[in-house]
């Protein structure tokens, strides 16, 4: 069945897009509800609508291990500010480029790429500053309870909907600051705030217990290795004290058996770490796990619907998500499945680009893993919640550091993902820190059914009128 639609030429935006796309059926009914409503323009809402600093000298080596957060296109995830990758800059820097700051409640978007995503900043970030791929949305003119109501309303399929149309771009497509300040947003009576910011506060609440008992897990196991406060200063392979810790030596053996030569490797930290493990029993994860390795079809097999396709990408230490996600083909699924479909138990680990994120998939999923991705399917009697938490501390980041490090783009190969030792605590530990992973995992849950409960709620209100 074809789709179309009639456009009175009055109607053709003053001219400035006459692309079929622009006009699809559905993006005119999103348009034709929302002003059927009071509404206005989100321009109204903000103080200021503005692109990261273009051009800027912001390259990977400004960045800090603290200081300014600052915002990437791969740290915007639904309604929150990822925190494992991000980067901060300095504050020099960062006034340098104030013009761009973000401040709590404020909106960091993608304008390109994967376009519409969107998160706000929170307490616990403070100010922030965003790169020249995100577009920022200053609300100092809003109440919390207005914030909270465009926060939804734009996630909803009524705010991305407008977003996505108004889109442009051949290979890659763009948001410009006018595409956002010309959103339309319905105005919502004191009643709907109340009941919007409600669940927000409830979504929060499920959100601080999920990052709560993951932390606890973290801890727990941080304390029985001794690594709770462990600092990476002094020591030598030897046991020897350095003045500072940034030297080290290494007996020639050592040197052959890692087949490495580069100083990165044999860091005092990573031997420190590594014999704490040894020192309860660590195991080469080759023996607990057995791996296989995803697939890559090729790109020109991504369509935009479909069965899921899990890339490196899409993958968190908190699940799957649509964070730039692809689809392939029902046929090519039904060809691949057999062999690259993840089953419930087993543990997804990424082995490219961001080595290191461990996952254990909780439940069936009909899709295929990716050539970054591999499969771990626990074979010895140790639990696989424990040992996805082991790979996610640093622990095993430790060794995917130590092993993928040195590259522009880092790659851990199989064989030295097979060798990175895991602590084997007793078995009523490993018990105790998987109940607190599954508790997080839990809350997390309940978190995003809120968050989804939320839109609908704004998706309701505006069909219902």
């Amino acid at each position: 069945m074809i789709a179309y639609s009639i456009i009175q030429k009055s109607h053709l935006e003053g001219a400035l897009r006459l692309d079929a796309e622009y006009y699809q059926p559905e993006y005119l009914s999103i348009f034709s509800k929302i002003a059927s409503l009071a509404h206005t323009s989100l321009k109204s809402y903000a103080e200021k609508v503005f692109s990261g600093p273009f051009g800027s000298t912001l390259k990977s080596e400004s960045y800090r291990e603290s200081g300014i957060p600052f915002i990437r296109i791969s740290d915007i995830s639904d309604l929150f500010i990822e925190k494992d990758g991000l980067v901060f800059i300095s504050p020099e820097e960062h006034k340098r480029i104030y013009s761009t700051h973000l401040n709590t409640g404020d909106i960091v978007l993608s304008k390109i790429g994967t376009i519409g995503r969107l998160s706000v900043v929170s307490d616990d970030f403070g100010e922030v500053n965003i790169s020249e791929n995100n577009i920022g949305i200053r609300l100092s003119k809003c109440s919390k309870e207005e914030k909270i109501a465009l926060l939804f309303f734009l996630l909803s399929k009524y705010g991305q909907g407008q977003i996505i149309r108004k889109a442009s771009g051949n290979i890659q497509l763009k948001l410009n600051i006018t595409d956002i300040e010309s959103v339309q947003v319905p105005i919502f009576d004191k009643a709907t705030l109340k009941e919007l910011n409600d669940i927000y506060n409830d979504f929060l609440l499920r959100n601080t217990e999920s990052q709560s008992f993951y932390s606890q897990a973290e801890n727990l196991l941080l304390e029985e290795l001794g690594l709770k406060n462990f600092s990476a200063r002094g020591g030598s392979a030897f046991g020897g004290e350095s003045e500072d810790g940034l030297w080290n030596v290494v007996k020639l053996l050592e040197v052959q058996k890692a087949n490495r030569i580069d100083a990165e490797y044999f860091q005092n930290k990573y031997n420190k770490i590594v014999s704490l493990i040894r020192a309860k029993k660590g195991i080469k994860l080759g023996e607990l796990v057995s791996i296989k390795k995803g697939i890559e079809p090729g790109a020109e097999e991504y369509q935009d619907d479909g069965k899921l396709f899990i890339r490196v990408s899409s993958l968190s230490k908190q699940g799957i998500t649509d964070k730039d996600q692809k689809y392939l083909s029902d046929k090519l699924y039904q060809e691949l499945k057999k062999d690259f479909e993840p089953k419930t138990g087993e543990i997804l680990l990424t082995k490219d680009a961001t080595p290191g994120i461990a996952y254990v998939l909780k439940e069936s999923l009909e899709g295929i893993i990716a050539g970054g991705v591999l499969r771990l399917r626990v074979k010895e009697d140790v639990n696989a919640e424990y040992l996805a938490l082991c790979i996610n501390s640093i622990v095993g980041q430790a060794q995917a550091e130590r092993d993928a490090g040195g590259s522009i783009i880092a790659h851990w190969k199989p064989e030295q993902i097979k060798n990175i030792l895991i602590p084997i605590l007793p078995k009523s530990i490993q018990q105790k820190i998987a109940d607190f992973v599954r508790q997080s995992h839990e809350a997390r849950r309940k978190a995003k059914k809120l968050l989804e409960s939320a839109k609908q709620k704004v998706e309701k209100l505006i069909e219902e009128k």
